[in-house]
């Protein structure tokens, strides 16, 4: 099955959630992240000069900025959401690599969700060279070129982090690495929306974080197995 269909399917139905089906005794927070005030204007596609093989790549498809997307109803896109303080779960992370893929002059995924000590699966499926630099500050900071048809390799970070990434031969690909203490965590989709399940009954401390507005936090109770409700809203600058 193709990896960008799943991650496009994902996002489609509300992004990346960080947990699974509620269990029994357990509560929920959910709700919507909105921008407040007008939406920047389309900017030009990106300039991609610099790879003539992606300009004949993208000609009919052109690239644009991900860094604020605004989908129906002013929901703001790739808004990382989750349990910031308050999280007892020792669960650990996953075995299950996190995948972040370089294709057709991009990033597949613009804000990839991972847990500390999970490993992302780093991958080049475009027929030339990319190069994956992640801007670490509180973990290692390291780069590694990656030419085309060479097997993904993996890495995995040992700090929570909002880690920068950029692409040292092709200056407009950046996206970002949000790596998380909690297993609870949701990236919006084009919707705003998220659903945070499975927290016990404690007191919680949620933030919404973005690339381009910052953070949020919000605290919340948990007594038993209700749903609580929450909003979350940025101003456009």
């Amino acid at each position: 099955m193709n990896l960008t269909w799943v991650l496009a399917v994902t996002l489609a139905f509300g992004g990346f959630p960080g947990n699974g089906a509620a269990k029994p005794g357990s509560g929920s927070v959910s709700g919507k992240v909105t921008l407040n005030g007008t939406p920047p204007a389309k900017s030009k596609p990106l300039d991609l000069a610099k790879e003539p093989e992606c300009v004949k790549l993208r000609a009919s498809n052109p690239l644009y900025s991900e860094t604020v997307l605004v989908g129906p109803n002013n929901g703001l896109r790739n808004v990382v959401v989750y349990v910031s303080a308050g999280d007892s779960e020792n669960a650990p992370a996953s075995s299950t690599a996190a995948v972040f893929d370089q294709q057709g002059c991009h990033y597949t995924t613009h804000v990839l969700p991972l847990r500390v000590g999970q490993e992302v699966k780093i991958s080049n499926s475009d027929p030339f060279s990319h190069n994956i630099h992640p801007l670490a500050k509180v973990n290692r900071e390291w780069n590694k070129m990656q030419p085309p048809g060479t097997p993904p390799f993996t890495y995995a970070y040992d700090h929570e982090e909002f880690i920068p990434i950029k692409c040292n031969i092709h200056p407009w690909m950046t996206g970002y690495f949000a790596v998380l203490k909690t297993s609870h965590f949701m990236v919006t989709g084009d919707d705003g929306r998220f659903s945070l399940a499975n927290l016990p009954p404690g007191h919680y401390v949620i933030t919404a974080w973005h690339e381009a507005y910052g953070t949020q936090t919000k605290e919340v109770t948990i007594t038993g197995s209700e749903s609580q409700s929450i909003d979350f809203t940025f101003t456009a600058k």
